[in-house]
């Protein structure tokens, strides 16, 4: 199993020094949060994106991806009922796949729950249709970039477009692209009925990424989920992908987290 962590965790470091801490520690790939760099990714420019690249590949560090690819961003939205609004979503959702594929990165989680929520007076056949429309384009440029798109599943309690691994995997069927995958995350599978290691059986087929957290908000190994079943899980279904720390809580500082997590993740994996 390969393992890695989300860059926002170190908030206020130098991307470089993020890099090199992560490696040093133990990781095999950082998961960057486009707004920690910059407002827009069309803000960063060829030669930054290569330096990112290079810096990556000096310290021996894989960047696995991107995520939180629409966080702090305006006038973007996967369902919006103005036209004009989706057009712009679909626009920067190719960007968005470019801007991973220069930095070397081979996944793009979309979670993004503020910018997929339905707005008031949308359907959800709507809000299908529209979605479905943006992430297809943004698919045949991943293809064309040999990026993988996971679409990622959230509780109702963040968004109320695509709650479960089940809905997330006939969004993707429907899509049928071989760029357009899922991703599965601990705290947003702790809100379906079934179980963890349900859920990863149930969609092993399209599963492409994998976030590690609590559903405390905290790393694995900080809060009560027993991750050993998980680990069970994913070695039965004969999964091989990154394994990313995502965290919210950022109590324990970046350091503790990050190490502390890594080696919980690495005594359940063994």
């Amino acid at each position: 199993m390969k393992f890695a962590i989300c860059n926002e965790i170190f908030q206020g470091w130098k991307l470089e020094d993020t890099m090199k801490r992560v490696k040093e520690i133990g990781y095999d790939a950082l998961e960057i949060a486009p707004f920690t760099l910059a407002p827009l990714v069309t803000e960063i420019p060829p030669e930054k994106r290569m330096e990112i690249r290079f810096q990556a590949e000096t310290i021996g560090l894989s960047i696995s991806g991107i995520h939180w690819v629409l966080a702090e961003t305006k006038n973007f939205h996967l369902t919006h009922p103005e036209e004009k609004v989706r057009l712009l979503t679909a626009r920067y959702f190719r960007e968005l796949v470019d801007f991973c594929a220069d930095i070397g990165g081979e996944f793009m989680v979309v979670g993004s729950p503020k910018q997929r929520s339905l707005e008031q007076g949308v359907t959800k056949d709507m809000a299908w249709l529209w979605a479905k429309t943006i992430l297809g384009q943004a698919a045949k440029r991943a293809e064309e970039r040999n990026v993988t798109i996971c679409f990622e599943p959230l509780a109702p309690s963040e968004t109320n477009f695509v709650n479960t691994a089940e809905d997330a995997c006939r969004l993707l069927a429907q899509l049928n692209s071989p760029n357009f995958k899922i991703v599965l995350d601990v705290k947003a599978m702790g809100s379906e009925s079934k179980s963890i290691p349900q859920i990863i059986k149930s969609s092993s087929k399209h599963l492409a990424y994998f976030h590690a957290n609590d559903n405390n908000l905290k790393g694995p190994g900080f809060g009560k989920v027993d991750f050993v079943p998980i680990a069970a899980a994913l070695k039965e279904v004969g999964y091989h992908g990154y394994v990313s720390v995502e965290v919210f809580n950022f109590d324990e500082g970046p350091d503790v987290i990050a190490t502390k997590s890594l080696e919980y993740l690495k005594k359940v994996f063994v």
